[in-house]
């Protein structure tokens, strides 16, 4: 679906994007991450042409990008650092001059296909309001309705979510899996780690331009190899075990114990059986912000001041 290259973005000494290899296969909900500035949204413009590379090479859709983007373009939906729109229009007026003014996209249908973008949104009820009366959240609704006008059988989505509250958080998540199960592949750039995390399958993260890990997300969420018990019998857990016990600590729900161990549910019959009561036990796995924070150094866009 999209291949990169060494693909590299320079502004002046500035290299935006830095010899990325991008790998995003047909059917994958992708989450595209990195710490602010990092170069996201620079390398979602240039797989949509909307900016050329200095140096590498790009495929979306098994045609080159920018060479080819007049029959590319009209089979990805996008929306790039929030809607394009007339603030003085309604939202129907304009998804219409969006879709005339785009390839792809037939004449007759167009009522129909607007009808069916803002009910997938969530905005079937909206009135002839202009556009400037429209939240921030309502604009990012109507934004991904106009991405979703030609049926897409790419989605390429910068922050779709920003402005929308918990509630519609949730339900473009849950429409973007339905598009993706029916067929649509997914490319979402994001700073919503849980969002991510919820939604995508498959995870790229850049730093500094560079492009640090990319890989299935339950291959990052795999056990590390330690267990974690929570138990009001911590100290028999830390002596039955000695040497396995790798840290202890304490919070709201209890006393808890991370063990050096591969199998919970052994672990778990082990400790039974001695007569331990074990409030809870788990596979230990990293959360993806982990995974983030390892491979981006924990930088941010922080200027001053204590870490």
């Amino acid at each position: 679906m999209i291949v990169t290259r060494e693909l590299t973005k320079r502004y002046g000494r500035v290299v935006a994007v830095d010899g990325v290899d991008l790998d995003v296969r047909a059917g994958d909900r992708y989450g595209f991450l990195g710490p602010n500035g990092s170069g996201k949204t620079t390398l979602v413009r240039l797989l949509l042409g909307l900016v050329y590379a200095s140096s590498g090479e790009i495929e979306v859709l098994g045609e080159r990008v920018p060479a080819r983007s007049g029959s590319v373009l009209p089979r990805i939906g996008a929306l790039v650092e929030g809607p394009a729109a007339y603030p003085h229009l309604s939202g129907r007026r304009n998804l219409q001059l969006f879709d005339a003014a785009g390839p792809g996209g037939p004449r007759r249908t167009r009522g129909r296909r607007i009808e069916e973008a803002l009910e997938q949104v969530g905005m079937a009820g909206i009135d002839r309001r202009p556009l400037r009366t429209y939240s921030l959240g309502m604009r990012q609704r109507l934004g991904i309705a106009a991405a979703l006008l030609r049926k897409p059988e790419l989605l390429v989505l910068d922050e779709p979510t920003n402005g929308l509250d918990p509630r519609g958080i949730r339900e473009i998540r849950d429409l973007l899996t339905a598009l993706n199960e029916a067929g649509t592949t997914v490319f979402l750039s994001s700073h919503l780690l849980s969002e991510v995390e919820q939604l995508c399958t498959r995870v790229g993260v850049v730093d500094h331009g560079r492009l640090v890990l990319q890989d299935d997300l339950t291959n990052l969420r795999a056990p590390t190899g330690h267990v974690l018990v929570r138990s009001p019998d911590a100290a028999r857990v830390a002596s039955l075990l000695d040497g396995q016990v790798v840290e202890r600590f304490v919070d709201q729900d209890g006393e808890h114990l991370v063990v050096r161990h591969a199998d919970a549910a052994a672990l778990n019959e082990l400790l039974v059986g001695e007569g331990v009561r074990v409030a809870a036990i788990a596979d230990e796995r990293r959360s993806l912000e982990q995974v983030v924070l390892d491979v981006t150094g924990h930088g941010s866009d922080r200027i001053g001041g204590p870490p």
